[in-house]
């Protein structure tokens, strides 16, 4: 399928407890989450720099709009989850026809062009977080907090 053809691209982020699917098209830089803009959602500027940064790797702020639908988790999971999205959706688009139309990315230190996949996986933005909040035990409190340990 062609990029011409190809209405959106599409990309599947998660972190935490959060699932998050992202979908990419041609525009001006619109950014929805969940029916709601960008600032609304994440009113933190942390969150949004974590967003921002695949897009940043790539130079592409403003060549798409953003659609966004975001479940489950805390803002930092959703964030997490996003960020990885927009960069599967930004490799789709890369690897369906982008690169007839300048997709690889120079890199200036060294000279040499790289594709989208290869930029994204070096700035960690492919690889899946899987740290996630360890199970409460019986006969525990929390996790790993234990009761004081009384001698007398």
């Amino acid at each position: 399928m062609a990029a011409a053809s190809k209405k959106y691209f599409y990309g599947t982020g998660r972190r935490k407890e959060s699932v998050a699917r992202v979908f990419l098209k041609k525009g001006s830089g619109k950014f929805t989450v969940n029916g709601r803009e960008l600032a609304d959602y994440f009113p933190r500027e942390t969150a949004r720099m974590i967003i921002a940064r695949p897009m940043n790797e790539v130079n592409m702020n403003d060549h798409f709009d953003i659609m966004v639908t975001v479940k489950g988790g805390g803002i930092s999971g959703q964030a997490g989850a996003v960020r990885m999205g927009i960069a599967r959706a930004l490799v789709d688009y890369d690897e369906e026809g982008g690169k007839a139309k300048g997709g690889t990315v120079k890199v200036a230190e060294k000279g040499e062009s790289l594709t989208f996949r290869q930029k994204l996986r070096q700035g960690g933005h492919l690889t899946r977080d899987a740290r996630c909040v360890e199970r409460k035990k019986f006969g525990l409190r929390k996790a790993r907090k234990r009761c004081q340990f009384s001698k007398r």
